[in-house]
């Protein structure tokens, strides 16, 4: 029977869309407190028991978060527009070759705004 792991991270992080047009609100400076979440889909272990230890998800998501908590998004490679679409799909991009079974990665911007990515490969 397969299962799915789930973890979540915080971390906040200021940006900008400038390419949302003239006179849009997210073209302005601004910030979120974001809510990361890492699934791994997979077999539980026989003799462990567990899919993946959630210690190996967070030690796999580590790098990524000091790369982006309390920094500004666009000045990160790779997120110059940085769209919660974009966001989510570079996070995955660094995870899926250190995380095996890597299912899908959402960014929450806040409690009603989040998108999740997933490869179909």
């Amino acid at each position: 029977m397969p299962y799915e792991l789930t973890r979540a991270f915080e971390f906040s992080a200021a940006h900008t869309l400038p390419e949302s047009g003239e006179g849009h609100k997210c073209r302005a400076m601004h910030g979120h407190n974001y809510i990361l979440e890492v699934v791994v889909r997979g077999e539980a272990d026989p003799q462990t028991g567990w899919v993946v230890d959630f210690g190996e998800i967070k030690r796999a998501v580590a790098p990524i978060l000091d790369q982006l908590d309390h920094q500004t998004l666009n000045e990160v490679p790779g997120l110059e527009n940085a769209t919660s679409e974009l966001v989510a799909r570079w996070i995955y991009e660094r995870l899926s070759p250190v995380l095996p079974g890597l299912a899908r990665v959402t960014v929450a911007e806040t409690p009603a705004a989040r998108c999740t990515y997933w490869s179909d490969e």
